[in-house]
């Protein structure tokens, strides 16, 4: 190992560099739908000896000292993100002819401006790097502090955390129900990076006792929560998923609208799956009425003829709010149909995706003839709040529409009066890619963190159940054109810690950060 280290730690330029970026692209299989988890050990270990080897005269300034630092990280994340993003690039070649220009933008552009999270990190851990276990814990506290950042900084965009790398299943989930993501992606990383110490260093035991410990804790409590009964279920809900697998280069051609509306009708109506209660709530995907309902009011009719007493739909739609004479407010939304045909509730989107449902900016924007990166109706408004929807029995659900599910600080807030999380989306966009899986698993997590069960519909894949503790109770695959029928039980409140989740994981970061000082303080003292 010493032998690894050292050839490491003496690489130099584009060597040096080629090196951290093929380190990072290893890191993407920890994650969904790869699950090598022990790519991590590799990964992170590598860094480590990458950031040893960073040398800066005494007498230069303090930036130029880390700007090595940086361009190691940046070159870690850059391959990271290549690696586990490309397949955005799906998204702006459903209609080339009109998009391709933004192919360079979504592959390489948004994996090349999100490195400069991981080479902020690295250029932070080296700030206060010290020849032992208290390097290992200024790249925790660094790499926690990073992904806390890219959760929210620039409307936000957590995708891939490095703490998912430890929670390939559900067994090994739970114990994000306690840290929270900001305090797993710190402990990852801590865990993760602790093999570098097997090449030398002061604290090797201590560090190694600490993450085996670790270990065994984030398996124990996961088996623990596991087996532990769950809190009774004061009710259940008969659920049906529909996942019409709607070509996306066809949502919006007028020509084949009543034939995507029909198709969806017809999922909903078929016979219900042997075992299975008939299903009291229907539920569909994002934008899966493919018009108007303003323009086409005998849409809701035929929904209310669909529906029989006592059932309600949920369905992602485009909703149109008129402003006196100005153009209209487009809303993405979810709303609640009943066995009338009326729109008892709705919730707007209020996270839209940059570039893809609005333009940031976009007086300057247009300048530099930048339009929306992906086809689709319209740009639309956020929406100003959210409230839970009311399903039949009472039961209150928080509903985001796509992406939002990826935001735990969202979530967590708007689900604190729900008994259920509601996740419409069309990851259609995407193929058979590595996407639709990874945002399956951001789902799972929200389960877990909240301790409420998921209901998930996708255009195509992956639309599924997942009860509360992040198991798949059912699911569909990629390109299936089927309905899904659940019963679910429902908790009577989310999981009581959720609301401390956040400042758990600050801890977390916190000691990290202490641990970090108390290590570089040990050795300018034994280097004096």
């Amino acid at each position: 190992m010493e032998r690894l280290a050292g050839r490491i730690i003496l690489l130099w330029g584009w060597r040096r560099l080629s090196v951290a970026f093929l380190a990072g692209a290893l890191l993407v299989l920890t994650q969904a739908p790869y699950d090598f988890f022990a790519a991590g050990f590799i990964s992170f270990p590598v860094l480590v000896w990458l950031l040893d080897g960073i040398t800066g005269g005494a007498s230069a300034r303090p930036l130029k000292r880390l700007r090595p630092a940086f361009a190691t990280g940046w070159w870690f994340g850059f391959g990271y993100f290549l690696a586990g993003l490309w397949w955005i690039g799906g998204a702006v070649l459903v209609e080339a002819d009109s998009f391709a220009w933004a192919l360079p933008f979504a592959v390489v552009g948004i994996p090349l401006l999100m490195a400069f999270y991981y080479g902020f990190a690295a250029m932070l851990a080296r700030l206060l790097w010290s020849n032992g276990l208290g390097r290992i814990a200024a790249l925790a506290f660094a790499f926690g502090l990073a992904e806390w950042l890219r959760g929210f900084l620039f409307t936000g965009f957590p995708w891939n955390s490095v703490g998912f790398a430890a929670m390939p299943t559900p067994l090994l989930m739970q114990s994000v129900a306690i840290t929270g993501v900001v305090g797993m992606n710190a402990l990852a990383v801590f865990v993760f990076a602790m093999p570098a110490l097997l090449a030398g260093g002061h604290g090797r035991r201590a560090g190694l006792i600490a993450a085996s410990l670790l270990v065994v804790a984030h398996i124990g409590f996961g088996a623990a929560r596991l087996n532990a009964p769950e809190q009774p279920a004061s009710s259940t809900l008969a659920v049906r998923i529909v996942q019409p697998s709607i070509d996306p280069a066809e949502k919006w051609d007028e020509s084949v609208r009543d034939r995507i509306f029909a198709t969806t009708l017809d999922l909903s109506t078929r016979a219900t799956t042997e075992g299975q209660p008939a299903p009291t709530l229907i539920v569909w995907p994002e934008t899966s009425v493919p018009f108007l309902f303003t323009e086409r009011p005998e849409a809701l009719a035929a929904i209310g003829e669909m529906l029989k007493p006592g059932q309600m739909l949920l369905a992602g739609v485009i909703r149109e709010e008129e402003t006196g004479g100005a153009a209209p407010f487009d809303y993405n939304s979810i709303v609640a149909i009943n066995d009338a045909g009326e729109i008892v509730g709705a919730v707007d989107k209020v996270h839209l995706v940059p570039f893809g449902e609005y333009i940031p900016f976009a007086d300057l924007a247009k300048r530099f003839g930048l339009t929306q990166l992906v086809a689709g109706p319209m740009n639309f408004t956020a929406g100003s709040q959210r409230r839970p929807l009311q399903l039949p029995g009472g039961v209150a659900a928080a509903a985001f529409v796509c992406y939002e599910i990826i935001f735990p600080d969202m979530v967590g807030v708007d689900v604190a009066s729900s008994r259920l999380i509601v996740n419409l989306t069309n990851d259609a966009w995407f193929g058979d890619t590595p996407g639709p899986y990874q945002h399956f698993r951001q789902a799972q997590i929200r389960a877990v963190e909240n301790g409420l069960p998921v209901l998930r519909a996708a255009n195509n894949g992956i639309s599924g159940v997942i009860d509360a503790r992040g198991r798949v109770i059912d699911a569909l695959a990629l390109n299936v054109r089927e309905s899904l029928d659940v019963q679910i039980s429902l908790p009577d409140a989310p999981w009581a810690f959720a609301p401390h989740q956040r400042t758990v994981g600050y801890v977390i970061v916190g000691f990290f950060a202490l641990m970090a000082l108390g290590g570089l303080a040990m050795e300018r003292r034994r280097t004096n």
